[in-house]
């Protein structure tokens, strides 16, 4: 299998797949059943199983929450196979200034340092309280950048909010990549689809688009080919999978998407579906 493409983001090379992490960690945007159902089947060691999969196809970068099972899994499959892992953080940390002393945002960031983060992305829940149209301004983000260049990351935004990147380009801040939720269907999406393709494709930095499978409301092929095929060459896409067989499946479809082959991905077959094959 040919080696994944990748992209530079503030001066690091990473793999344009982006190993997302719900899946892992029990974050299913389905029901309180299926997140259960995650949470009690996944171990580091099925975790690292995962990761094993996409570093052997050169996907190397993985984006979350500071969660210690991710980290954990992150240490393993980096023993079992000798590669680094490039991690994103994705940090919650106090917005107003009477928060909790352990949830200060110098405290937070130096700590996604110790965890070995090379990019640190405040949290969607940080991220957007601090968003002001009226003014079009991201209130107080230039201070957090600051403090995480100062702990030797890269900086970027995880947000839910096209905003963010319009006041992010307009305002110069200093901020690498940020996050746009961007699928065919819409799923979670603040505006319609073609208004989201629009922010991404005037962004002045790489974007790092999630949900792309609309947490499992899209098959693998449709989501994927949508997202592939409508971002850009700098742009990245960050995919959680529960298992190394889908692990597997979605780097094979997104190696023949963005090489413009037609997929040849093993069907799920049923009874139903008998009357379809050869004999």
């Amino acid at each position: 299998m040919a080696v994944f493409p990748r992209s530079m983001v503030g001066g690091i090379s990473v793999s344009r797949m982006v190993v997302g992490t719900n899946w892992f960690l029990g974050y299913s945007h389905t029901s309180a059943a299926k997140d259960g159902f995650i949470v009690d089947f996944q171990t580091r060691s099925r975790i690292a199983d995962v990761l094993k999969v996409f570093l052997k196809s050169g996907v190397d970068t993985v984006m979350g929450p500071m969660h210690p099972l991710l980290i954990e899994g992150i240490e393993e499959a980096q023993q079992r196979t000798g590669q680094k892992i490039i991690l994103m953080l994705t940090p919650q940390f106090n917005a107003r200034a009477d928060g909790p002393a352990d949830q200060e945002p110098e405290a937070v960031i130096a700590r996604c340092q110790k965890m070995g983060a090379t990019f640190c992305m405040p949290h969607q829940q940080v991220t957007d309280a601090l968003l002001d149209r009226t003014t079009r301004q991201i209130r107080g983000v230039e201070q957090i950048t600051a403090l995480i260049r100062q702990y030797d990351m890269v900086p970027g935004l995880s947000t839910h909010l096209p905003e963010t990147v319009v006041f992010c380009d307009e305002n110069h801040y200093d901020v690498e990549t940020y996050l746009q939720i961007y699928n065919a269907a819409g799923f979670l999406m603040p505006v319609e689809v073609d208004w989201g393709l629009r922010i991404i494709q005037e962004a002045q930095k790489p974007v790092i688009t999630i949900k792309p499978l609309a947490a499992g409301r899209l098959i693998p092929l449709v989501g994927l080919c949508f997202v592939w095929n409508t971002v850009r060459k700098q742009d990245l896409v960050a995919i959680g999978t529960t298992t190394p067989d889908e692990a597997k499946e979605v780097i094979e479809l997104s190696m023949d998407f963005i090489e413009r082959r037609q997929p040849d991905n093993r069907l799920q077959y049923t009874r139903s579906k008998s009357v379809l094959t050869k004999h």
